[in-house]
């Protein structure tokens, strides 16, 4: 194992890092590939662009668990914005972004850098993230502009969101409702996510490392440099930037109420030699009583609370540095 230290991770602090000696990360341009491109203009079209888009949804979701969606409802002007705050607030010193008063957002669950449950260096990740529940970002009373633009996504992402999950359950006899009850602007949460320039060892280090979300979806808008990755069939493959497009990928909660019709793809991000790359998450989640069952028989998973499965996580994350997951919920 190649061991280096220190080296800057916003230019006023420094983080150790580890490489390991096997394997190769890549994010070669030529190894990209496209996910699937869903209009959603079509569904306020007729009946059969309707029926046909929203069968596309479900089987991209089928068969990748991811895909991009235009039309969407999100304005490049407030795509724009958002980037603009975003690279604005990571730009603060780490000294004072780090701190328990920044955007007066609990520190404890907001600013993250790189990943603290690390339990060796090859768990180290390569980036900074600002994470914020909805119901916090209210507090940002000294953060006007970067308030306001975050509140603008959330009020227009949240929808889309709700909108997304209503097509992909109404073939899993779930009633929409039980989504009504259980999740809401003060379940769902947000993060700004900064991967910075990795100038030695950048093919063989993490950005975000491999993982699935603890999520029902998970949208996210991510700029042109690329570096996001999603497995299939066994294989890591780099998704092509669109310009037009959000990201939209199953979490698990989503994939345990589905009874693994539909899959919480693995994904990661590379780390970049010489740019950085900015993206936004918005994970649509319920309230931590929320009860995930499958309504297919024979059901793959036992029942749990959403709050449960965040505590295994945890303790798994605590005692091993990863995310076990679903697979300690099988029947």
């Amino acid at each position: 194992m190649e061991f280096y230290k220190p080296l800057l991770l916003q230019g006023s602090h420094s983080v150790d890092v580890g490489i390991s000696g096997s394997g190769i990360i890549r994010n070669d341009k030529s190894e990209w590939r496209e996910l699937p491109l869903i209009d959603l203009g079509q569904l306020s079209l007729g009946h059969v662009e309707r029926e046909d888009c929203m069968r596309e949804i479900c089987e991209a979701a089928r068969t990748w668990g991811f895909f991009q969606v235009v039309n969407h409802g999100v304005s490049q002007e407030l795509l724009q914005s958002l980037r603009h705050e975003q690279v604005e607030v990571f730009r603060t010193p780490f000294a004072r972004k780090s701190r328990e008063s920044f955007l007066n957002l609990p520190a404890a669950r907001s600013y993250r850098w790189g990943n603290p449950s690390a339990t060796n260096l090859r768990q180290i990740s390569w980036s900074e993230a600002f994470h914020m529940f909805l119901p916090d970002i209210a507090r940002m009373d000294q953060h006007q502009s970067l308030r306001s633009t975050i509140e603008a996504f959330a009020s227009v992402v949240s929808p889309l969101a709700e909108s997304l999950v209503q097509i992909l359950v109404q073939k899993l006899n779930i009633k929409f409702s039980y989504f009504r009850e259980n999740c809401s602007a003060n379940t769902s949460f947000l993060r700004l996510n900064r991967y910075p320039p990795c100038p030695i060892f950048h093919s063989r280090v993490f950005g975000l490392l491999p993982h699935t979300d603890s999520s029902f979806l998970t949208i996210v808008n991510q700029d042109q440099i690329g570096g996001l990755q999603i497995m299939k069939d066994g294989n890591w493959f780099g998704v092509k930037p669109n310009p037009q497009a959000l990201v939209v990928n199953i979490g698990d909660l989503l994939q345990a109420l589905s009874n693994d019709i539909y899959i919480s793809a693995k994904h990661r991000v590379v780390a970049a030699e010489k740019v950085e790359r900015f993206s936004v998450a918005y994970f649509y989640n319920p309230s931590k009583d929320a009860l995930i069952e499958s309504h297919i028989m024979p059901p793959m998973y036992r029942k749990f609370t959403f709050g449960e499965y965040r505590r295994q996580i945890e303790k798994d994350v605590k005692e091993t540095g990863d995310k076990v997951g679903l697979s300690r919920f099988l029947l």
